[in-house]
């Protein structure tokens, strides 16, 4: 009945949100999500923050605001930017979006002709990758490894084919991985970068959630040509709901996507922007991320002591340093589908991998498991049944 452009036809519905309309039976499990726990979500502060806001002057956001973002809060977010992880030259801007999401597409949006290129890595976060295909980019994969992105892999699909318009990396604990980047190859990363004259887009949501290992520079940090636009985001360290984002990007870049977002949403949530720099400015931000760190450090140990007991034999995972997932792929021989439809019976989900790749054919025995949404309990429990679903598959 319907004819919809060429630019959604190829778009595919973002699995996790799929499966939040399945889990809402009472007593599912799901392992589907990418939400912050609600232990990390400072309640008692944000409501105080905004009786104030209410009371002292709610006229400052009751209104419009500036497309680039409320003032106060661009210069704070600069400063750390700056202070706190080296990134940010005389030539860079800070400019606020409706969460990191928004950042991406209008990257995509201001350089991406149709046809166009992207390298991503391969699998990715899927919100990205229908950013990108509702531009009809063409979209080039590469391997991940326990150390981030193949660099040849990166360097042939760089040398082979023309109009590629940049790069897509989330280098800090990968979603859907949970791999980081090491620091030699973001190194080599900026160089080709550098030598093939290609943007990089550096998504970085879950950067703060480290609570193991040792903090590598952002790659925004070793940029001296004005190649990389860095997207972050309060998603993961304060709400996901309140949609407040930032982009670091050479001035003219954004300059240009201030003008796109004009025409998408005008400004984003001024109540929000206000929320998130009061919360930063009056409380002890620092603590709070430590108190997150140690949160979701605690629930992903416990994840990987219930995978260890009860998958030894039959799944391999990684371990990550940070962010919210898991990696698990199947021994070979066991039947994905099988498994994920006797999961869903046992009431727990998961996102199958190649819901997650370039292609329907890629990660087909993998999946991921997010172990921040779910309380403890729901952990140890969702865990032995996924179990219990597996062992049928093995006999």
């Amino acid at each position: 009945m319907y004819t919809f452009s060429n630019r959604v036809a190829q778009l595919r519905p973002s699995a996790i949100r799929e499966k939040m309309k399945l889990m809402s039976k009472p007593g599912a499990i799901s392992f589907a999500q990418g939400n912050p726990s609600p232990e990390t979500l400072p309640y008692e502060v944000l409501q105080e923050i905004s009786a104030q806001l209410f009371r002292d002057n709610p006229a400052s956001f009751l209104q419009y605001g500036l497309t680039e973002g409320y003032a106060p809060l661009r210069e704070l977010l600069t400063e750390r930017m700056q202070v706190r992880f080296g990134c940010g030259k005389e030539f860079d801007e800070l400019i606020i979006v409706s969460g990191a999401q928004q950042g991406i597409e209008l990257a995509c949006k201001l350089f991406c002709n149709e046809g166009d290129a992207i390298v991503c890595e391969n699998p990715s976060f899927i919100g990205s990758l229908n950013a990108f295909r509702s531009y009809n980019t063409k979209l080039l994969g590469v391997d991940v490894e326990p150390d981030g992105m193949n660099m040849e892999q990166l360097e042939r699909q760089l040398s082979s084919h023309g109009n590629i318009k940049m790069i897509y990396t989330i280098p800090n604990f990968q979603n859907p991985t949970g791999v980081t980047m090491s620091l030699e190859k973001r190194k080599q990363l900026y160089e080709l970068a550098v030598r093939y004259n290609i943007l990089i887009l550096e998504d970085n949501p879950y950067g703060e959630v480290r609570f193991s290992g040792e903090e590598l520079p952002n790659i925004k940090s070793l940029d001296t040509e004005g190649l990389v636009i860095y997207v972050g985001s309060f998603s993961k360290v304060l709400s996901a709901g309140i949609r407040v984002g930032y982009v670091l990007a050479p001035l003219d870049i954004a300059q240009k996507m201030t003008v796109l977002k004009q025409s998408a949403d005008v400004h984003t949530n001024l109540f929000a922007q206000m929320l998130a720099d009061s919360f930063m400015r009056n409380y002890d931000y620092d603590s709070h991320i430590t108190r997150l760190q140690q949160i979701y450090g605690r629930k992903c140990a416990l994840m990987l002591k219930c995978l260890r007991e009860s998958f030894w034999d039959s799944i391999s995972f990684n371990e990550p340093e940070g962010g919210l997932f898991i990696w698990c792929t199947l021994k070979d021989g066991l039947s994905m589908e099988e498994f994920s439809r006797r999961a869903a019976e046992a009431g727990v989900s998961f996102i199958a991998g190649n819901m997650l790749a370039l292609s329907p054919e890629d990660c087909r025995d993998s999946f991921r498991l997010n172990f921040s949404t779910p309380s403890d309990v729901q952990i140890v429990e969702g865990v032995a049944k996924l179990a219990d679903a597996l062992n049928p598959v093995k006999n």
